[in-house]
């Protein structure tokens, strides 16, 4: 997430993951951190899956969120949503409620009390559509994942 929240704030467009693969190298360094070789990898997953997905996703965040759009959310709302709908949408080995109560916890943490349930409310009206077949679960980038 923290990552995720530096791309936003730099506006950052890459053209290609390895120069992303590089920014993310890089964050790590700067962090401090030290993770394990399969955290590591996961959190990769997560940041290029949000990165290259973030046109389809956001899409989803403005059909599932009344009277807010993605410029006027506070940015770690948006990039909590960011990466808890790449979750749900293309990495289905995860359960929803997981993936949602994780994303709940972050914006408690992170942003404020009342982001929590905001964020609760959008990603469980994206999960209902999934379950409905209203949008469909995303393996690629170049996967529709705006629904019907």
């Amino acid at each position: 997430m923290q990552f995720l929240y530096q791309y936003d704030t730099r506006a950052q467009t890459y053209t290609d993951e390895d120069n992303l693969g590089q920014e993310i190298e890089l964050f790590w360094e700067a962090t401090g951190g030290h993770l394990e070789a399969d955290v590591k990898e996961f959190s990769r997953t997560l940041i290029l899956g949000t990165c290259e997905n973030t046109r389809g996703i956001d899409s989803l965040i403005n059909r599932f969120s009344e009277h807010w759009r993605i410029p006027r959310m506070p940015k770690i709302d948006r990039n909590v949503l960011r990466l808890a709908i790449y979750e749900l949408v293309y990495l289905r080995s995860i359960p929803p409620p997981v993936t949602i109560n994780e994303a709940v916890e972050l914006a408690k943490k992170y942003s404020t009390e009342e982001s929590g349930s905001f964020i609760n409310g959008i990603l469980d009206r994206v999960r209902i559509a999934l379950l409905k077949g209203e949008i469909e679960h995303g393996y690629d980038k170049g996967t529709n994942i705006e629904g019907s």
